[in-house]
């Protein structure tokens, strides 16, 4: 029987927990559904990644609200993925944060991945209707900028390409903490369908260089004291070097994308195969691999149609 297509038999509400990492910060995650963060500063808020839909969005406030009443003031989103920023009016901020590169991504495959994404997971956009259209920044940078919440200093970087290629993270210095968007996750798959799988590696070593005291990841548990954090970081990194090597020795001699296909589920499965999303993830990871194996640096957009004939030659 063919798996059900993507997360779409995936109906099941998940837990919501909302974790302290450091003073002022939280970190909302949902049991391998997307994570978001919390910043409070002296006077307002600053939200990281903004959910898919504002119905969405409203639980992370909610949240909010059990620890400050203070204004949220700042949404800043890691990247352009309909799944991290379709939520964002819900939060009535100011200022609406990308990476130069990330609203150019918006720009080229913003519907595109906004109809792709709807389709792979409906249960993520509950209240899809509420939907005011694309997320657009208000603010953009490229290597870095600096937001003072008051007295609290925010840094927004770029440290390279790794799940996409406009990827953001966000430092605060005074707690010494981290939030990675995707470039880290915490037993759950990786999704490498927009990444760039040579660079991803290196991306983990500068974020591995802050010796962070915690992070909170894209997806799964926050990551709290030095062991844990540093768990993850080699977990993800394995977790990519185990998708992508297998793919570049089919590439190599010419082998077909069905053959990269089942050397990376060899290799994958017995070390992945309980990892939140990872049925999900494999074939668009795979079907990403192996063009980069075979020279093409920017992912191939993904749309409902193209997902749905890859599905169907690899999970089919």
């Amino acid at each position: 029987m063919a798996k059900a297509f993507a997360s779409q038999g995936d109906t099941t509400e998940k837990k919501i927990s909302f974790t302290e990492v450091g003073d002022g910060l939280y970190a909302f995650t949902a049991e391998g559904d997307p994570n978001s963060g919390v910043i409070i500063g002296d006077e307002s808020v600053m939200i990281i990644e903004a959910q898919a839909t504002p119905r969405l969005a409203n639980k992370v406030i909610e949240c909010v609200r059990t620890v400050t009443d203070k204004p949220i003031s700042h949404v800043v989103l890691t990247h352009y993925h309909a799944v991290r920023v379709l939520g964002a009016s819900a939060y009535g901020a100011q200022q609406i944060i990308m990476s130069d590169k990330a609203r150019s991504m918006v720009v080229e495959r913003g519907q595109e991945d906004w109809d792709s994404e709807f389709q792979r997971f409906p249960r993520l956009f509950e209240g899809h209707e509420s939907i005011p259209g694309l997320t657009w920044p208000t603010t953009t940078f490229n290597d870095k900028m600096t937001v003072y919440l008051g007295n609290r200093k925010v840094e927004i970087m770029h440290l390279g390409r790794a799940h996409t290629a406009g990827d953001a993270v966000i430092y605060v210095p005074d707690q010494n903490v981290m939030f990675t968007g995707d470039i880290v996750e915490y037993h759950s798959a990786c999704y490498c369908g927009d990444g760039h799988f040579a660079d991803w590696g290196p991306t983990l070593d500068a974020i591995k260089a802050y010796n962070v005291d915690a992070i909170a990841p894209g997806r799964g548990d926050a990551l709290v004291g030095e062991k844990m954090v540093n768990a993850a970081i080699e977990n993800t990194r394995d977790f990519v070097a185990s998708t992508y090597k297998p793919v570049q020795k089919i590439a190599a001699r010419g082998g077909s994308l069905k053959e990269a296909w089942d050397a990376v589920r060899a290799e994958c499965d017995p070390k992945f195969a309980d990892y939140a999303i990872y049925e999900h993830c494999l074939p668009f990871n795979v079907a990403r691999a192996y063009d980069e194996a075979r020279g093409l640096d920017t992912p191939r957009i993904w749309t409902a149609e193209r997902d749905m004939e890859m599905w169907e030659a690899l999970q089919g």
